[in-house]
């Protein structure tokens, strides 16, 4: 991993929803994609990051109702990469400040994500989480 950039890691063309798209319409997504989270943009821009868990904790446990945008309920205080970022930097980020996804942006413009299981395949291939993290769907 020394000297390895964000850009040999990420995960190109990230699942995106528009901020104003409801919590069914984000759940939808992470169904069909299988995926635990969606990147919330408006325009070009990602404002926020919305999880499988935003959806349960920050608006089911509330009694939010469904038709809630996913604007109201991400996570907004957005932490983002660049694409030359070294891969150093992510595990630090993520370490610091308890976080599993990362928004990679190139001038604004939102260009992939780096996750956890990202970094764990890159770092370790036989480790556990490496095994969880590629391992293919079950449906």
């Amino acid at each position: 991993m020394n000297g390895q950039k964000v850009h040999e890691v990420m995960t190109r063309e990230p699942v995106t929803i528009g901020m104003r798209e409801t919590l069914i319409g984000a759940a939808t997504m992470m169904r069909d994609y299988d995926i635990g989270d969606v990147i919330v943009t408006d325009g070009e821009r990602a404002v926020g990051i919305v999880t499988d868990r935003d959806i349960i904790v920050r608006a089911i446990a509330e009694g939010r109702d469904l038709t809630t945008t996913v604007g109201e309920i991400c996570s907004q205080e957005l932490v983002t990469v660049k694409p030359d970022d070294s891969a150093q930097r992510v595990v630090e980020l993520m370490r610091g400040r308890k976080i599993r996804r990362l928004p990679v942006t190139e001038g604004g413009r939102l260009v992939g994500v780096v996750s956890l299981g990202d970094m764990a395949l890159e770092r370790d291939p036989h480790s556990a989480l490496a095994d969880i993290s590629s391992a293919m769907p079950n449906h």
